[in-house]
């Protein structure tokens, strides 16, 4: 795990002190805690085939952010189907 900067470290500590409070809506709630609960259903296998250097990096980045890779495999495929994942240009 990578270590913390001066503002992630204040962010913690104001949560571990209860400082922080959320400000969605109950109905921002409901709907995040759905696409969540969707999110984690996962009921089908897929088989593919990758380079060995693409394997190789996609598991080196899974590493530097502390996931499976396979779970990051699943949420890069997840945000380019939902649009949430752009090209850049």
């Amino acid at each position: 795990m990578m270590p913390i900067d001066d503002d992630e470290r204040e962010i913690l500590n104001a949560y571990e002190k209860g400082k922080l409070a959320s400000i969605a809506t109950k109905s921002e709630l409901a709907r995040f805690k759905a696409v969540a609960r969707a999110t984690g259903i996962k009921d089908r296998r897929v088989n593919i085939r990758l380079s060995s250097d693409d394997l190789n990096t996609i598991q080196a980045k899974a590493l530097e952010q502390g996931i499976p890779y396979q779970t990051l495999i699943a949420s890069v495929l997840h945000k380019y189907v939902t649009g949430r994942l752009a090209e850049k240009l």
